[in-house]
Order: C-alpha cells, then sequence, then structure tokens
C-alpha cells in the first residue's frame, strides 16, 4: 500500500529551517533590523520556544496564530496558546 513512503530525515528538517531563517535573516538586513536566527529541535515546542527566550534574556516572544477554533483547535493543541500559558516573557501574537 505505502511502498514508497519517505518521510524526511532530521537532516532534511535541519536544512529546511536553516533555508527559512536564511530568508527571515536576509529580510532584517536589508532593512537594517538587527537579527539572530536560532533553531531549535525538542519534542515540545512551546518549552524550547520559552527556553531559548529566557536564555537569551528576550524581553518579548512574537508568534503567528493560525486562527483554528473549535473541536480542530482542541485535538490539533496550540503551541501558541501553550506559549501564552507557561511564559513569564509577554507574548505579541498575530494572525
Amino acid at each position: 500500500m505505502f511502498k514508497h513512503l519517505l518521510l524526511p530525515t532530521a537532516a532534511d528538517c535541519r536544512a529546511h529551517a536553516k533555508k527559512y531563517l536564511d530568508v527571515i535573516q536576509q529580510a532584517a538586513d536589508q532593512v537594517g533590523v538587527t537579527c539572530r536566527t536560532v533553531s531549535v529541535s525538542s519534542d515540545h515546542p512551546f518549552e524550547a520556544i520559552i527556553g531559548t527566550a529566557e536564555k537569551d534574556a528576550c524581553d518579548l516572544i512574537v508568534m503567528a496564530s493560525h486562527g483554528r477554533a473549535g473541536l480542530r483547535a482542541l485535538l490539533l493543541g496550540s503551541e501558541t496558546l501553550k506559549v501564552l500559558t507557561h511564559s513569564k516573557i509577554p507574548v505579541l501574537v498575530f494572525r
């Protein structure tokens, strides 16, 4: 049934993250905004986000919300909601 199911490797995921973050870094550089990108792997992304922000003494965490509601949001969970709930650092959420 699933003859050739290929899942991305950890190396694939790191390469994808680097490519994505490089675009963000370039955009920040073009407009003169100081930016340092970080990529962290974790089984619990909200903990990695908060931990990295605390370690780097950030004064704000900025996150996007996908705007899921109802049962779908409940079943999928929300890393943004978890960060909002557990972070002592202020969190700015945008849609």
